[in-house]
């Protein structure tokens, strides 16, 4: 039997959301031929592995997450013929490629659905979640993820059918073996079309709680938060066993999987070395951390409990996905920074090292190397998001103002991340010379690739330094992790070992100055491999003097 590589113990992946990366022809959409015009990049970057957001035939209510055909790709992006070519020029650069597996829910206009919905005795009726009820009565009282009821009444069946998403968006039944295998006939033909990996979408939500009942409803709310109903609940074992079965036949295939609700107890059985389902999960619990409001810090002790608690949980079994960015949520300097041009560089900085250096393997948003920000558009007409458009709706419905809306968006919108690629300061940044599908933040003018690329101190250079640093030494790849003072509120601090090889991270998480101090002398005579600021305060033989933002990188 060959053994099986662990490549991506090694990887530094860039994601890339296709729509908003690099548009080749202008009418205004990235595609596939903008993702190769840019390898050479992302080869100088340090990238070596690139997951691109899906591609695949769709009427993009969900961006391309509502899938109508997962073996076709969708002409807004380019054809099949364009998809091997990327592959091609990809692996000839040294570069993986990963594809977004979406498996939990198809689009409304996939032809398995349209079956489904022709008659309640469809031989694919049982491919999706069908259930009785009335106008008035529907089948439970679940909550969708993006607001309202999960069930959707379809007038020609007298029947609703399940949608823990978008109505647009039916959930997959994968109670039925026949959907089953369906799924992983079409994962085997892109595993055999050359793909290295998938990052598995909203695979902790494919089973759902048996018999769908109600959930206790105290405060008379229509519908009711339901995550528990269909999140990582008992049985889901058993389907997610048989994708890794199927999976395992091909050698060296990565698997990281989007598993929201799954606890950091769960997670050692979903990544465990040998018996996990896949090699790496996306948690999402960094993010019950709270931003700040203008007069605070974020919960800096919180946020380092959390991520310290996933470094623990993987120290002898398992592989952390390292991230701090990405399509669903806001950009980290604006959610946990601060989002002003007076710090906007030391903090995408020290973000940065705080969450690279960590035990795993390091994920990249497109622009977060610049240091991309959220965006703040005035008229919700400039949104495309469905999740913010429901949002907006139903919060209208229940009487907030326009203008309390817009700031809940603003804040944690999923079109933060999504607004166009900031290359230059040509027109659209560089993106099109067409109209792009949605607008670019006006701050390309001075956050962008090209600026950047020439400034030596620029957030872009120090990350190629980053990456730089941890492919030169499998201490950053292997070496334990430790947790420094874990009561400081403001720093963030941790080490790497590995043999007689040790590192030090230290990094100011906030914009006011820190004072930190050292236990032993052993810090002290680290030599300082990287820092955002020139020069080491040190205010006596055990204090260090962080301004804001600092952030250091130590090896002894």
């Amino acid at each position: 039997m060959q053994k099986k590589s662990q490549w991506w113990k090694e990887a530094i992946v860039y994601q890339i959301y296709i729509q908003s990366f690099q548009d080749s022809n202008n009418d205004g959409i990235g595609d596939i031929k903008g993702i190769q015009f840019r390898l050479d990049y992302l080869k100088d970057l340090g990238i070596n592995t690139i997951w691109i957001c899906p591609f695949y035939k769709s009427p993009m209510h969900d961006n391309g997450y509502d899938i109508s055909d997962y073996q076709d790709i969708n002409e807004l992006f380019g054809s099949m013929v364009d998809f091997d070519e990327l592959l091609k020029e990809a692996h000839l650069r040294g570069i993986k490629v990963i594809v977004d597996l979406v498996i939990n829910h198809t689009s409304n206009e996939h032809p398995w659905f349209i079956e489904s919905r022709k008659e309640n005795n469809s031989p694919k009726r049982d491919w999706y979640i069908w259930r009785k009820g009335d106008k008035n009565n529907k089948p439970n009282n679940w909550e969708s993820i993006f607001g309202g009821s999960v069930w959707k009444y379809d007038h020609n069946t007298d029947e609703y059918y399940l949608h823990i998403f978008s109505s647009k968006q039916p959930d997959l039944n994968w109670e039925n073996k026949d959907v089953r295998n369906a799924l992983y006939e079409i994962i085997n033909w892109w595993i055999d079309k050359g793909v290295d990996g998938f990052r598995i979408d909203a695979i902790s939500h494919i089973k759902k709680v048996e018999g769908l009942p109600n959930l206790p409803n105290p405060n008379n709310f229509k519908y009711v938060p339901s995550y528990k109903m269909h999140m990582n609940v008992s049985g889901i074992d058993k389907f997610l066993l048989e994708l890794k079965a199927n999976i395992n036949k091909h050698p060296n295939i990565m698997t990281v999987g989007e598993a929201n609700g799954v606890t950091v107890k769960d997670a050692v059985t979903w990544v465990h070395d040998d018996d996990g389902y896949m090699n790496m999960i996306f948690q999402f619990e960094q993010y019950e951390i709270k931003p700040k409001d203008s007069n605070e810090w974020m919960d800096v002790v919180g946020f380092k409990k959390i991520l310290t608690k996933w470094q623990n949980a993987f120290e002898n079994n398992g592989w952390n996905a390292l991230y701090i960015e990405n399509h669903d949520k806001p950009r980290s300097i604006s959610l946990w920074g601060v989002d002003d041009v007076k710090f906007h560089q030391k903090c995408g900085k020290a973000f940065a090292l705080m969450y690279f250096m960590m035990k795993g393997t390091p994920f990249i948003y497109q622009g977060q190397e610049i240091g991309m920000t959220n965006v703040r558009f005035d008229n919700i007409n400039d949104y495309k998001d469905v999740a913010a458009l429901n949002l907006y709706k139903f919060k209208l419905q229940e009487g907030n103002t326009k203008e309390s809306i817009l700031r809940e968006i603003w804040d944690n919108g999923r079109d933060n991340a999504r607004t166009p690629m900031q290359w230059s300061t040509e027109p659209n940044a560089g993106f099109t010379k067409g109209i792009p599908w949605l607008k670019v933040n006006p701050n390309y003018k001075f956050i962008n690739v090209e600026d950047q690329l020439q400034d030596k101190d620029s957030i872009l250079n120090f990350y190629k330094k980053l990456i730089k640093i941890r492919k030169s030494d499998d201490l950053f790849i292997h070496g334990s992790f430790k947790l420094l003072a874990k009561n400081h509120k403001q720093v963030f601090a941790y080490s790497r070992k590995l043999g007689n090889k040790k590192a030090y991270i230290i990094v100011n998480m906030t914009k006011d100055v820190a004072i930190y101090y050292v236990k032993g002398k052993e810090i002290l005579g680290s030599d300082i491999i990287l820092s955002n600021y020139d020069n080491l305060i040190i205010a006596n033989s055990n204090k260090i003097k962080l301004r804001p933002f600092e952030a250091m990188l130590l090896k002894n």
